[in-house]
């Protein structure tokens, strides 16, 4: 999907030139791409070390829910754990060592989500719209540069000159007006064809063999099927790309239910059970104390969730989840 080295990526930017002239106060924040040019001259981080290049690795790091601490530019044993856990979930050597290797890993993950992004949108956004989505793909055209304006959600003059430059580089078509039927016409024929993916899945699966005693918690599971295959996205709360909550409240929500944002809030906010049953929420402990991760319970020891490789199902009795698992928990509805 990457075109080129990651590094020629990061360094393909509108404004690469400028910044090689520039004071790296000024574009921080603005522009991370060009904060990758700083981890990339960096080339080899090790324990002991600090400063700004430390700082943007531990912000990637937090931004994939692999570091959890403050963003301090010191590179201390959090971060050295961090760091061992992204190189052991990409097949990178376990040393703690944020050298080569390990940088462009984390940079061309980081690009990749930012493509998959624009491609998931890519036909939902037109302009002279206002939406959630256009917000996203601002943020992702501005991860590479293209994009110069404000990220407020409005497909405006500087959003489509933006997006004329991904559609060049990055071979992806983007609308070029609105679609001609309704926004009611588009809902219903959404609602069809996930009411025909849930039927799908669940003649593939083992819930119809599930007594369900309450009928909304079937239909959250039906809704939540619909989305097996949306990519991860941190901090994703729409079908453009889920987070873990993110998903969970997005399903809840489109059933008329309010849950918490964050899964800390989700866990203190349900009710406890011993069992699950179809439709409660399980939790887990992952990369930090106390729970910071869960998933909607679909039966057979199986749940439904918004994984790093997307929304998924995975088995509790699965090593990694079963040695995770904190409990149960009901939502009022």
């Amino acid at each position: 999907m990457l075109n080129g080295t990651v590094e020629n990526i990061a360094k393909n930017t509108l404004l690469y030139s400028f910044v090689l002239s520039q004071p790296f106060a000024l574009y921080t924040g603005a522009y991370p791409i060009f904060e990758n040019k700083t981890l990339l001259d960096a080339e080899e981080l090790e324990y002991g070390d600090h400063g700004e290049a430390v700082r943007i690795l531990q912000y990637k790091l937090n931004e994939m829910s692999y570091y959890d601490d403050k963003v301090d530019g010191e590179l201390g044993v959090l971060t050295e754990h961090a760091i061992k856990k992204f190189q052991r979930d990409h097949n990178i050597t376990m040393t703690g060592l944020a050298d080569k290797e390990t940088i462009y890993a984390l940079i061309e993950v980081e690009i990749e989500t930012h493509i998959k992004r624009l491609e998931s949108l890519s036909g939902s956004v037109y302009p002279g719209l206002q939406s959630e989505d256009v917000r996203i793909v601002q943020e992702s055209l501005q991860y590479f540069g293209y994009y110069e304006g404000e990220i407020d959600g409005m497909y405006g003059p500087l959003t489509k000159k933006a997006v004329e430059i991904a559609e060049e580089k990055h071979d992806i078509d983007f609308l070029d007006e609105a679609p001609q039927q309704s926004l009611s016409t588009m809902y219903e024929s959404e609602k069809q064809q996930a009411a025909a993916s849930v039927k799908t899945a669940s003649k593939q699966t083992s819930i119809k063999n599930v007594s369900i005693k309450n009928a909304s918690n079937a239909a959250i599971v039906q809704t939540a099927y619909a989305y097996i295959g949306t990519p991860y996205v941190w901090g994703g709360e729409s079908p453009g790309g889920f987070d873990c909550s993110g998903f969970l409240q997005y399903i809840y929500h489109t059933h008329g239910v309010t849950i918490p944002r964050t899964v800390s809030d989700i866990w203190n906010f349900g009710t406890s059970v011993s069992a699950p049953s179809v439709g409660d929420l399980v939790f887990f402990e992952t990369y930090k104390p106390g729970p910071s991760h869960a998933g909607i319970y679909v039966g057979d020891g199986k749940f439904i969730h918004a994984g790093l490789d997307g929304v998924e199902v995975s088995s509790l009795s699965e090593s990694y989840w079963k040695t995770r698992y904190l409990g149960a928990k009901r939502i009022g509805r």
